[in-house]
């Protein structure tokens, strides 16, 4: 019977080639779309979970209290690692200070590789429990040690056995490799890990850190922590017992700032990383969530083609409908052959989801930034996949079975058929317009949030950003080999004409590394707490970035006075509260640092945006120092082509500074990257809106053709009568356009409610302008017509002489 049923779907599918390639194709998209949104999902809910102590691993966070209100933070103070290790060993099994993650220079004779990696404590690899190709986690007990990755190791040493090798470390000390360990996985937190070095050898080579730790400065919050839990304890339960290990140690005098701290489960890292007046507000989640609806939402559209062709074309098969019940078939026999034509079409179309699967996958990992791979060799996705199919094919094909076995065979063998061609009109043609209504609303909703999630990123993307970052190149000075170099290099580089400006800062344009509390005002609020973006230039700063200023004047050489003068943004100037700024005297120490310093403002540059930039611009202070500079930046001559300047900038630092690699970066590419995430989104949801457009003005056309086919007779008469092909084309149109017009009525409120929420996230953020609605609603129904116009025209130009002889 089985195979009866088959055969029989076969040769009505081979019959119908247009009809099936569009539920085919239609089903194979939807699938496709699915499929690729439940395997980046499952590839972000396991992010982090590849380490054995996932489910007890967390990083030390803490809350602090600032001006009414609570700021969350995971830098936390160099000596808590210790406090937690000795006063609270009974709830960790492992403690682990750590530096921040960073590019570093790392040198074996001539060879010098820029890696990433950190200084971390000597827990750290068996809290990530790094598989050793090489040694053991035990190699970071010796300060002059270091683990390397298996590419790194390769890179250095080619075949070479890099165990007991001495490398250097940022031109500051010779380690020894104690281990190789393998690549840590494209998802997870630690992917560009790719060498540790001991975090006492951090200290020691830090003046800044040692002293942090030699003189309990619990204000200093510039370090991570990780821990690994105690196999008998909790995290709310470990949380909650350290959650006043910080201020337990802080001068009574600090305890305003409340520092409360917790830990953040590594299960939260990567989707529920939001945090709002010290509570979790979310995070990546959001999204996952958002594509898991898409993808839901995209696979509805394509059963909704197959449900509304297959009812479309009842007539057609009607009469094998009644001819099989008249000679005895039941109706669950006619359920079961419409289910198995239902099941062979998805069968099909799960073909061709495979096939579209691989030809997408390397652009979907491009734009997702994932390295999926298709999970040929895994039995649980064959199993769903099974699954997926055969609920597919029953959600797909329920309603035709339920539906065309239903008829009557007195009624479907009359001659006239007029009662069926009215029952498909009218009961069936109604659940039909709903499902249209339906897909395009969904389809709507998809394309006006796309707008807006560009029209977002491109709001924040022309936020001012108070300098001039074209042609602006930064160099971090990763290696002391830079220090003392300044002045050599400002001279030979402007005698090339490459470069028109130069200077060095303690930060790069696109972040801020430092930030102080610890100064204080005439007029100062004795309620205020100060907060203070800290960053340190040199002479001509201003001039190579191009500052742009509200009130005084820059740093200058002429003024010997400059050393005690401070530049400050406009934020600045309105949290300080100061009406006339310039020559307002400022006081730098006295709580954290008993040797105070005064300053004097001498100029107000607009706000410069240098961390998120969906975020209000920090009040920052400028000093000028050409001691703390860890940042040169060079402005490029606009009269020559940047790969002519960029290769004499080369040259001559290869020349001065040839321990360390070049490396740069452009300012303006590098502040694009910050909008990486929102781009990602944005493209998945403006490809998915895409494909859902598509699906839905597949089944469109598929509609288009048999109402133009069941309506030839129609056709033929009025323009016997003299109807125009312009006529004919708006009659067959009309409902079309009528459905899509009430999808957009109810979509655009839909759309408008959660895109404004979703909005209301950023304090920087874009208007819900209305021509947004309408051009999107426009440009739907400009789609729509073009669907349906090719069948409406074809139709309407058919000769009456044909449409009109008799049968």
């Amino acid at each position: 019977m089985l195979r009866n049923y088959l055969k029989i779907a076969w040769r009505n599918l081979a019959k119908n080639r247009v009809y099936s390639f569009i539920n085919i194709g239609g089903l194979s998209v939807g699938m496709a779309v699915a499929i690729l949104i439940g395997l980046w999902g499952w590839d972000e809910l396991s992010f982090n979970k590849s380490f054995d102590h996932y489910d007890q691993i967390a990083r030390v966070m803490q809350h602090q209290t600032s001006n009414g209100h609570i700021g969350t933070q995971e830098s936390i103070p160099a000596i808590l690692g210790a406090e937690l290790r000795t006063k609270y060993a009974t709830s960790f099994k492992r403690v682990a200070m750590a530096s921040g993650e960073g590019d570093r220079i790392l040198s074996y004779g001539e060879k010098k590789l820029t890696r990433s990696g950190n200084y971390m404590g000597p827990d750290m690899p068996e809290i990530l429990s790094l598989r050793m190709l090489k040694g053991t986690r035990q190699g970071l007990r010796e300060m002059n040690s270091i683990l390397l990755s298996a590419s790194t190791a390769r890179a250095l040493f080619g075949d070479t056995d890099p165990m007991g090798k001495l490398i250097n470390i940022e031109g500051r000390a010779d380690v020894k490799v104690t281990g190789v360990y393998e690549d840590l996985p494209f998802s997870t937190e630690f992917r560009n890990l790719t060498y540790i070095a001991p975090w006492d050898l951090f200290v020691s080579i830090s003046p800044w850190v040692k002293r942090s730790i030699d003189n309990q400065e619990w204000g200093n919050n510039s370090f991570l922590l990780f821990v690994q839990l105690a196999d008998n304890i909790d995290m709310p339960t470990a949380s909650a017992r350290i959650k006043n290990a910080k201020m337990v140690n802080v001068p009574a005098a600090d305890r305003k700032f409340n520092s409360t701290l917790f830990l953040h489960p590594m299960s939260d890292w990567r989707l529920y990383s939001n945090w709002d007046e010290g509570v979790q507000t979310g995070g990546y989640i959001q999204y996952v969530r958002l594509f898991g609806l898409v993808g839901i939402f995209v696979l509805l559209l394509a059963c909704i083609n197959f449900m509304n062709l297959s009812t479309a074309r009842s007539e057609k098969r009607a009469k094998e409908v009644g001819i099989r019940k008249a000679v005895g078939s039941l109706r669950s026999q006619l359920v079961n052959q419409f289910f198995s034509e239902s099941i062979l079409v998805v069968v099909l179309a799960f073909g061709g989801t495979i096939l579209l699967i691989l030809v997408l996958l390397p652009w979907f990992n491009t734009v997702a930034d994932k390295r999926i791979t298709f999970p040929w060799s895994e039995a649980p996705f064959w199993l769903v996949s099974l699954g997926f199919v055969g609920v597919t094919g029953l959600l797909a094909g329920s309603y035709p079975a339920f539906y065309l076995s239903s008829f009557q065979p007195i009624k479907v063998l009359k001659g006239s058929g007029s009662a069926l061609r009215s029952r498909v009109g009218g009961l069936a043609a109604a659940p039909r317009k709903v499902l249209v209504v339906v897909q395009f609303t969904v389809s709507l909703t998809l394309i006006i949030g796309t707008i807006i999630v560009y029209r977002q990123i491109q709001h924040t993307k022309n936020r001012p950003l108070g300098y001039d970052s074209n042609g602006v190149v930064m160099m971090e000075m990763m290696s002391p080999a830079f220090y003392g170099k300044y002045e050599l290099l400002k001279t030979e580089l402007t005698k090339t004409g490459a470069i028109q400006e130069i200077a060095e800062s303690s930060s790069p344009m696109t972040g801020v590394w430092s930030n102080d509390s610890d100064f204080s005002w005439p007029g100062k609020d004795p309620a205020l707490d100060p907060d203070f973006s800290k960053i340190f230039v040199t002479h001509d700063f201003g001039k190579t970035v191009g500052w742009q200023f509200k009130e005084g004047r820059d740093f200058s050489r002429a003024f010997t006075t400059d050393s005690s003068a401070i530049i400050v943004n406009e934020a600045a100037v309105k949290f300080m509260g100061l009406k006339h700024p310039i020559g307002t005297a400022v006081k730098w120490g006295g709580r954290f640092d008993p040797k105070i310093k005064d300053f004097t403002i001498v100029g107000v540059i607009k706000d410069v945006l240098a961390e998120s930039p969906y975020e209000p611009v920090k009040q920052a202070i400028y000093f000028m120092d050409y001691e703390n500079a860890n940042w040169i930046m060079i402005k490029l001559n606009p009269a020559r082509s940047v790969s002519e300047s960029m290769a004499v900038i080369e040259a001559t630092f290869k020349k001065y500074v040839p321990s360390a690699p070049f490396g740069y970066q452009f300012a303006d590419q590098e502040f694009g990257k910050k909008f990486a995430s929102e781009e990602r989104i944005g493209t998945l949801a403006g490809g998915f809106a895409l494909l859902a457009i598509f699906i839905s003005c597949l089944g469109l056309f598929g509609l288009a053709s048999f109402t133009a086919e069941q309506r030839t007779k129609e056709i033929g008469v009025r323009k016997v009568l003299g109807a125009s092909v312009l006529s004919l084309w708006a009659l067959l149109s009309r409902d079309f356009i009528i459905l899509v017009t009430v999808a957009s009525l109810i979509a655009m409120p839909v759309a408008y409610y959660y895109l404004n929420d979703w909005l209301n996230g950023y304090n920087y953020r874009t208007d819900l302008s209305w021509w947004i609605f309408a051009g999107a609603t426009l440009g739907t129904l400009i789609i729509t017509l073009l669907t349906v116009s090719f069948q409406s025209i074809k139709a309407a130009l058919m000769n009456p002489v044909k449409s009109l002889r008799s049968e």
